[in-house]
């Protein structure tokens, strides 16, 4: 088992005060595992899952059933709620026993898309609850070190050089082969990963999605998430998939929602000055499962979004900020892949290029704008270069080098 340092220490941060922990993220992502992890830090636990049907009974008849618990000391006690959001009355039931029990018990709830409806739509919630989002493996989670958050935000392109590049280049390319799930990550085999894929983008969306949604017919649903992969790294245009499967532009935008909350994409908005405009505006799609993703240059771009997305997320939820990551586009069509801001207050340009050392005209164009650093990444061994530009500074990399010490 490959231990969840980052996630542990945010964990152990965020615990320390008296709201309860929301863990989210994607099916078989290590949720449950990373639960169970944190439980044997507590000499007191209990697991419960909705999944369960004695769990189920138990809940039923007794509400605050953890409190019947075997425990070993006066120590507080976990309790763990797996799957809890599939229980039609679950916001009410969480609000009452955290308003019951906050100050003598810590609470840890798991759950997938469904779990982030409500916390966007809830108010019951509001202020008792942290957000606390468990991504699949990043080169920068199964690398040794990582930069201090402070420290990279002030300079990104130095320092970063702190893991040995010979072993980041293998998981690089495992995660490229793989994904970065745990079960297939773990495995290394491409034919167990195209086998356990199947599989599960089929129980997502044929029970997850259309149990969720009341779907009738789901081959359509099916056949959208079909046509993404190739879809990667480019302005989503619903209007054209609309035509393409011959359904309603509200059902394809619909559809698209429901595969974000339930982690199969990801949507980066534009950067602009004015927020409001950028929601207007098309978004660029990437995939929790980019060794679907056929181009190669398209993947890659892809892989580099979730280490970003990854990265934001952890910094957002630690209290580090409030960062978001973004696009760049022009009114000539010019564009850089990647925006990370503070604040809205762009910070840093990430370009990706397959294999290109040299730097590229958007990148140059928007930092001369900007006056912000820019780092252009390469999927390509021994690539260390450094360019001025005016006042500001361009760094080419090899990607996993850069991105394995990544906050």
């Amino acid at each position: 088992m490959i231990r969840r340092d980052i996630y542990l220490s945010m964990w152990q941060k965020l615990s320390s005060e008296k709201q309860m922990i929301f863990l989210s993220g994607p099916r078989q992502a290590g949720k449950t595992t990373f639960s169970k992890e944190i439980a044997k830090t507590f000499t007191n636990s209990v697991y419960f899952s909705w999944d369960i049907l004695e769990n189920k009974k138990t809940l039923m008849t007794d509400p605050a059933f953890f409190e019947k618990m075997n425990r070993k000391d006066e120590s507080p006690p976990l309790v763990i709620f797996d799957e809890i959001h599939k229980y039609k009355n679950w916001k009410n039931y969480i609000k009452g026993i955290y308003d019951q029990f906050f100050q003598s018990y810590k609470f840890l709830v798991l759950g997938s898309g469904s779990l982030d409806i409500f916390q966007k739509g809830g108010d019951s919630l509001a202020g008792r609850y942290f957000n606390l989002h468990l991504m699949p493996f990043t080169i920068a989670e199964l690398s040794r070190k990582r930069r201090n958050i402070r420290d990279f935000i002030q300079d990104p392109l130095t320092g970063f050089d702190i893991n040995l590049s010979g072993e980041t280049k293998e998981k690089w390319e495992t995660l490229s082969q793989v994904g970065g799930f745990p079960e297939p990550y773990v495995k290394g085999s491409r034919d167990f990963y195209i086998n356990w894929f199947r599989t599960y983008a089929g129980q997502i969306i044929r029970e997850d999605i259309r149990n969720f949604a009341e779907i009738k017919n789901i081959d359509n649903v099916e056949i959208l998430f079909s046509l993404l992969p190739a879809k990667v790294g480019s302005l989503l245009s619903i209007a054209n998939m609309s035509r393409d499967i011959q359904v309603s532009f509200g059902s394809i935008k619909n559809w698209l929602r429901l595969f974000e909350l339930q982690y199969l994409i990801f949507q980066l908005p534009p950067w602009t000055r004015k927020v409001s405009r950028a929601i207007l505006k098309e978004k660029k799609l990437y995939l929790f499962h980019y060794p679907e993703i056929e181009d190669e240059a398209a993947q890659f771009e892809n892989m580099t979004a979730l280490e970003l997305l990854r990265a934001v997320q952890n910094w957002n939820e630690q209290g580090a900020g409030r960062f978001s990551l973004h696009y760049i586009r022009n009114k000539e069509k010019e564009e850089v892949d990647f925006l990370l801001a503070e604040n809205n207050k762009p910070m840093l340009l990430v370009e990706t290029k397959f294999s290109d050392e040299t730097p590229a005209k958007a990148l140059l164009k928007f930092q001369n704008i900007l006056h912000v650093p820019a780092v252009q990444l390469v999927n390509k061994e021994k690539v260390f270069r450094s360019f001025k530009n005016g006042d500001d500074k361009i760094l080419i990399v090899t990607a996993h080098r850069w991105l394995s010490s990544l906050p």
